[in-house]
């Protein structure tokens, strides 16, 4: 068969039977044309029904479903890699939903007994009963262009603007069952149609919000968008925990009349006021963008937030939820945007029983937009963005000069102050000297100050002041000898609801917890034992010691991520230089031996997503106490499980941002060969819990994938899933799709080999 290709595919490939057909692939469905001009396919698939895609010789491919498959022939190795990479990034999309209505009928313009099925707003022409089980469909009309009439006491008719239908029923019974069926699909879908009038009423919504784009059909419900097809294919590659894709005239239930208002009176211009605040002229994109340049404009756009309108209050957590708080009791939605994008969250976590969340204040409020938009907004991420000043921005050189609680700066030393920094706003100081360099840094929630002393005595003088100030003089002189790092911060212990707000300081081995309304102490040794994991979505370290488990929140995400190097630094000087074998969570080591128990049969491992509320329950339960946590046996409750193991995983950063670029280098090697031996050095560099929990999971995900034929998870499906836990930002990239697959199937060689092997290595898809 020659297909012709688009994403929407369209280009030449020739079928085994050397028909000459164009196709489609729309990401979810497949269809085949006799000519370009046709407006009904000779052959239609849902791509849930593919079970394998094999790569051949010649240009050649396959398409398998169940019991029947495809041949196809390329003109060229670039059409024959285009069809495959659409086709692989197609897999693992959700099964299209069950039908309404199934039964055979006889369709009197071809004279044969048909099967069909009414699926969502359009019915579904199968040849024979065979074919609809297998998903093999001949043709799928849509019932937003279609009416039906009865034309006799068995027959009945769907008509098109292109073509009539005639069809017969069994009896007279069923033929009235299909008319009304029929009748009832043809009004939702007409009903549905409407949303996308609606929305276009508003001239913003008339284009694609990313590329422009005249008359886009499909939004993104929680970041208030309406977007093209090509855009939406992007959106959709981000995860459904950045951007919740839904079609305009496809997915009924979403839409509600407040969202329709929401998207009415705000839409693409409320939402590009705040994301696309500072889009440089050079990098928006047009209509006619590759999928590439796409790709990487929405990932920036939303993921990244690099042209965002952040919140004047995006560098402190607790600020952003008290005002988003306070902002849903009134119309204000793009502010509520702004707070949403610069990472305001929903949900309330604050233990305090009488603190609404956001929701609920909304709801109570009779605001039903801002709750509308909260609601599609409680589940999913902020954009990873640095909560400090662009690095380009100048620095001011100033002289400073210490006044009990007061920093003044003066821009000659000696001269009258210039500015004046109040010490009890302080909430980090960090010690940042090296070599001969001797520096401080001083943090509040609005400013980030480098301050520099021409010796290392002046230096600890100056800092030793500041913590005391900070620390409201419940500690010695001598406490403060050696501690390189002193922050606020919230903590709570074990299963503890209630977080207490301390100040904690570190030094070598050490960990001191300070709380000033007690004027206690309590310092905790830090050792080979001690465990310690960022949770960076909410600025937490869980910081886990043989017989305790400590929460510990920032204000600042740079202070987190500071705090999570210097832990690592500090326990490592505890070893005596020894190196220590790295372990894996015991929260992590659990979910895996539960799955490899009870869930290697499950269709649809990891891709199938479980029950949010009983995901995040689960996840909280394995953080504090792992070993007592409760796993159930059933299908659902193991997909519940292989949902928290992804959330547990994917906020540990197994491999740390600043580590991602020589893994992004090493995916683009050429040869297979020095691509694993180069996975094998850049895994040294990792810490050794990090290597430990990275081969118990890739050990897993092969195991996973040997029983692909019953759980449909290949090595591939397993890459395409996984690859955002590991390397985030750079899931979009091909190569590390690839990388990430190698590392599963070549994991006893990149993990447990200890000497070279020669020869190729050959992996199977």
């Amino acid at each position: 068969m020659l297909l012709k290709e688009s994403f929407r595919l369209m280009l030449p490939l020739m079928f085994c039977r050397h028909m000459v057909l164009w196709a489609t692939l729309d990401g979810n469905l497949m269809s085949m044309w006799k000519k370009r001009t046709d407006k009904f396919t000779e052959y239609v698939f849902h791509v849930a029904s593919v079970t394998n895609i094999s790569k051949q010789e010649h240009g050649r491919f396959s398409i398998h479903l169940q019991k029947k498959h495809f041949e196809f022939m390329a003109h060229n190795a670039a059409v024959q890699d285009g069809w495959l990479h659409s086709l692989y990034d197609s897999r693992g999309r959700e099964a299209i939903a069950a039908p309404k209505k199934h039964g055979p009928l006889s369709m009197k313009d071809r004279r044969k007994k048909v099967y069909s099925a009414i699926c969502g707003h359009s019915l579904w022409i199968y040849s024979s009963k065979e074919d609809f089980n297998l998903g093999l469909g001949m043709m799928c009309v849509s019932m937003n262009i279609a009416s039906v009439k009865s034309t006799g006491r068995y027959g009945f008719s769907l008509i098109t603007p292109y073509r009539t239908f005639n069809f017969s029923a069994d009896s007279s019974k069923e033929a009235s069952a299909w008319l009304e069926s029929l009748n009832d699909v043809i009004r939702n879908a007409l009903s549905y149609s409407e949303v996308a009038l609606r929305l276009w009423s508003s001239p913003c919504n008339k284009v694609c919000a990313d590329c422009g784009a005249a008359n886009p059909e499909w939004a993104s419900v929680n970041l208030l968008v309406v977007i093209c097809e090509a855009c939406a294919g992007a959106h959709r590659s981000m995860g459904s925990s950045r951007s919740k894709v839904r079609g305009l005239k496809l997915d009924d239930k979403v839409w509600t009349e407040p969202l329709i208002q929401l998207f009415v009176l705000h839409g693409n211009k409320t939402a590009n006021n705040v994301w696309g605040h500072n889009i440089p002229p050079t990098e928006q994109i047009s209509p006619l963008a590759s999928p590439d340049q796409r790709a990487e404009f929405i990932l920036a756009k939303y993921h990244k937030g690099l042209y965002r309108k952040a919140h004047p209050l995006a560098a402190s957590q607790k600020l952003l939820d008290q005002r988003l708080r306070e902002v849903v009791c009134g119309p204000a939605v793009e502010e509520t945007v702004s707070l949403l994008c610069s990472g305001a969250k929903v949900s309330c976590s604050s233990s305090d029983p009488e603190l609404k969340s956001a929701i609920a204040v909304a709801e109570s409020a009779g605001q039903a937009l801002q709750t509308e938009l909260l609601r599609h907004n409680e589940f999913v991420e902020a954009p990873d963005f640095e909560q400090t000043r662009h690095s380009e921005e100048q620095m001011e050189e100033l002289h400073g000069k210490l006044d009990e609680e007061r920093f003044l700066f003066s821009q000659e030393n000696q001269s009258a102050a210039y500015d004046v920094l109040d010490l009890t706003e302080v909430v980090s100081v960090f010690d940042c000297s090296d070599g001969e360099t001797h520096q401080f840094e001083v943090s509040t929630l609005t400013d980030r100050l480098t301050c520099s002393a021409d010796e290392r005595n002046a230096l600890l003088s100056h800092m030793t002041h500041i913590m005391k100030v900070v620390l409201a003089d419940t500690v010695k002189q001598d406490d403060l000898l050696g501690v390189f790092a002193v922050s606020k911060l919230s903590i709570r212990e074990g299963a503890a609801l209630q977080f207490a707000e301390v100040w904690c300081s570190l030094q070598e081995g050490e960990m001191s917890v300070h709380t000033l309304q007690l004027r206690s102490r309590e310092t905790l040794i830090l050792n080979a034992q001690t465990r310690c994991y960022l949770q960076s979505s909410e600025n937490c370290i869980l910081l886990e010691f043989p017989d305790r488990t400590f929460h510990m929140q920032f204000e600042l995400e740079h202070s987190c991520r500071r705090w999570h190097e210097l832990l690592q630094k500090a326990m490592s000087s505890s070893t005596d230089g020894q190196q220590r074998a790295g372990s894996v969570p015991t929260s992590v080591h659990r979910c895996i031996s539960h799955i490899t128990l009870h869930g290697l049969m499950v269709e649809g491992l990891y891709r199938r997503c479980g029950i949010a509320p009983q995901i995040s329950k689960l996840v909280d339960t394995l953080r504090v106490s792992p070993k007592e946590a409760v796993l159930q046996t059933d299908e659902l409750s193991v997909l519940d499980v292989s949902g928290a193991l992804k959330q547990i995983l994917r906020q540990s950063e197994l491999i740390p941002q600043t580590h991602r670029p020589h893994w992004q280098n090493a995916a683009a090697l050429p040869g297979e060969k020095v691509r694993l031996q180069t996975y094998r050095e850049l895994l040294k560099q990792l810490p050794p819990d990090n290597i430990a929990t990275l081969s118990a999971l890739c050990a897993h995900l092969n195991n996973v994938q040997k029983h692909s034929q019953t759980n449909r998870m290949t090595a591939h499906n397993l890459a395409v899933i996984f690859v955002v836990i590991f390397f985030q930002e750079l899931a979009m990239n091909i190569n590390m799709v690839q990388m990430t697959r190698e590392l599963i199937l070549n994991h006893t060689h990149i993990f447990r080999s200890p000497v070279e092997t020669d020869g190729a290595i050959v992996t199977v898809f």
